[in-house]
């Protein structure tokens, strides 16, 4: 008994152990219960539910997977929001790798002109929000029979633009892929940069073609790039809500997770937690078979101890026209979509394109003292855009502090326990929440702390939920950049600190935290970006007294204030744009250096 005792006391003299212990006892609470928790909740009444299943609140009941599985509703509830998010997620991983790997093959490989500007807009889309391309489109392409005015293309053109092209699955597909495409650049680019030129020289000295080269040795390597796009792209597409919501909601047009928002918030939260799993089961099974086509190849190594030279493809006739085609597609992602926002933030009337129909009414203007929804005070003078703009901040703080402070604690104590079974199952349940799409995350937790638990009050309607999901959404990339960061530092350092018997508070932070700076102050400011932009995650978990910018945004397109809309969504722009500078000047980190962009 003496020897175990002594075993458990030189377990826990060790903070690393102490550490992941802990953590265990918090993901297990914070992650693994609220699976289990949104499983129950499948099977049992709910309040806004008992009117229509004739059962006492909280008994068991099959009544939610009947409904969603076999009844007459099954096709519009379930059937039909699988089939075209499915729909939309591959055909979105299609267009993004399209676009980003040409992108990506002209800015490493070939002579095209004007690189490295085009780099800095082509990453746009992804420092701005998701749906910044969705109100663009719909801005640009909006027809007067579904919203009674329209859009800069017809105002232009006189030309009518058909229902199918500017809302539902087309427009969903085009955006999603749009706004993916700098991920594929990003992981694809990096590769085409680093690859061994020798490999093409051989092929052509072998006077291979070029496109038998570019078939046999260019797509091979670059494929593990391809597949992790397909997950990051197919995960973020089923995951999107607030670009079905803009494009598809005109027209009927639902996938799951519009279909998820509509339920929980509707009296059919117990489908809407059957969704929730349906939409977490589809991302593992693609993550499995991701996995499965990696692993089918034993090594995918392009760089050696020999000449890493790039080779230039050089387009000859054809760079003039490709850099125009190309900086035209750029601009259409990143500038031209700022411009459609500013436009329609200060039309009196939508769809007219007229000075004199131009006002700045709807950020400066007083509100005229009538009490209606209508009549509010432009965004600059509006108060609420203030509290929103400030709980948007907060929350983002919270999170980024919450997410940043544990990933690099979990970095640490994974790291320095490794091999271990304890590290090995910290380390999956801290990736756990990246598996999990943001508004089936979003309704485990609701599930999970809408009700008293034990002695933890029911959280809905709190910042504290608020703050709580964001930490864990955001964990998994704080705590990979944590492990990553420690992987490369001895633990000599450390072990010298020990035997000079400095306490470990001291050695944290005299020692670790000095020399892992950097990497620490980006583990807290991505996911205060992120946090900025957050929609999906905190939709259906705000209420009127938490409301952020994201969801003000939401509510002024939902009631039809198109100018209101716009010009906050302009206002988070802006504001995420001025976070990313500070986080580069900050860091010195750059997404397009990331990737050897020239």
């Amino acid at each position: 008994m003496k020897k175990k005792w002594n075993k458990i006391k030189t377990f826990f003299s060790k903070p690393y152990n102490v550490l992941l212990v802990l953590f265990l006892i918090m993901l297990t609470f914070l992650v693994v219960i609220p699976l289990i928790s949104i499983v129950r909740d499948t099977f049992i009444v709910h309040p806004s539910e008992k009117s229509r299943v004739h059962q006492a609140v909280g008994t068991f009941t099959t009544y939610h997977w009947l409904r969603a599985f076999a009844s007459s509703f099954s096709k519009s509830l379930l059937w039909d929001p699988i089939r075209n998010s499915i729909v939309t997620s591959i055909w979105s991983c299609v267009v993004a790798i399209l676009i980003g790997g040409s992108f990506a093959w002209l800015v490493s490989r070939s002579d095209m002109m004007w690189k490295k500007a085009l780099t800095k807009l082509f990453i746009f889309p992804y420092i701005m929000p998701s749906w910044t391309l969705a109100l663009a489109w719909k801005n640009f392409f909006k027809s007067v029979e579904i919203t009674g005015s329209n859009g800069i293309f017809t105002a232009l053109t006189g030309l009518q633009v058909p229902t199918w092209f500017g809302y539902g699955e087309f427009p969903i597909i085009v955006v999603t892929g749009l706004h993916y495409a700098p991920f594929a650049y990003i992981l694809i680019g990096g590769i085409l940069h680093n690859m061994d030129a020798n490999l093409e020289e051989a092929a052509i000295i072998l006077k291979t073609k070029r496109l038998r080269m570019f078939l046999r040795i260019t797509i091979p390597i670059v494929m593990p790039a391809v597949l992790s796009t397909i997950i990051l792209v197919f995960s973020g597409a089923m995951a999107s809500f607030a670009t079905p919501q803009f494009l598809g909601l005109p027209v009927r047009y639902f996938v799951l997770t519009t279909e998820l928002y509509a339920a929980i918030n509707g009296t059919n939260p117990g489908v809407g937690y059957i969704l929730a799993l349906v939409m977490i089961v589809l991302s593992i099974i693609i993550m499995f078979i991701n996995q499965k086509m990696i692993g089918t190849r034993k090594s995918y190594a392009t760089v050696t101890g020999k000449s890493a030279n790039i080779s230039v493809f050089h387009l000859g006739g054809f760079r003039l026209p490709i850099s125009i085609l190309t900086t035209f597609i750029v601009l259409c992602m990143s500038v031209i979509p700022l411009i459609t926002f500013a436009l329609e933030s200060v039309m009196m009337q939508t769809g007219v394109y007229k000075l004199s129909n131009m006002t700045l009414s709807f950020w400066v203007g007083q509100s005229q003292g009538h009490n209606s929804i209508q009549d509010q005070p432009g965004i600059l003078l509006n108060p609420e855009v203030y509290r929103t703009l400030f709980n948007s901040l907060k929350l983002s703080f919270t999170c980024a502090i919450g997410a940043g402070t544990l990933g690099f604690l979990a970095g640490y104590s994974i790291v320095r326990r490794r091999g271990s079974w304890l590290s090995k199952v910290v380390e999956d349940l801290t990736f756990i929440p990246y598996l999990i799409p943001s508004m089936a995350l979003a309704a485990i937790y609701l599930s999970m702390f809408s009700t008293n638990r034990g002695i933890i009050p029911s959280l809905y309607g709190t910042f504290t939920i608020l703050a709580l999901i964001g930490t864990i959404k955001y964990l998994p990339m704080a705590s990979r950049s944590g492990v990553n960061s420690m992987l490369q530092l001895s633990p000599e350092i450390e072990e010298a600190g020990i035997i000079m018997g400095v306490p470990w508070i001291k050695r944290m932070t005299r020692i670790i935290i000095p020399i892992e700076k950097a990497t620490i102050v980006s583990g807290y400011l991505l996911p205060f970006i992120s946090g900025m932009r957050e929609l999906s995650l905190f939709v259906i978990l705000i209420t009127a007294n938490n409301r952020v910018l994201t969801s003000l945004l939401l509510f002024y397109d939902e009631k039809g204030f198109t100018q209101f809309s716009n010009a906050v969504n302009l206002l988070i722009i802006i504001v995420v744009l001025v976070i990313n500078f500070t986080v580069e000047k900050l860091t010195g980190a750059s997404i397009e250096k990331g990737v050897g962009g020239n």
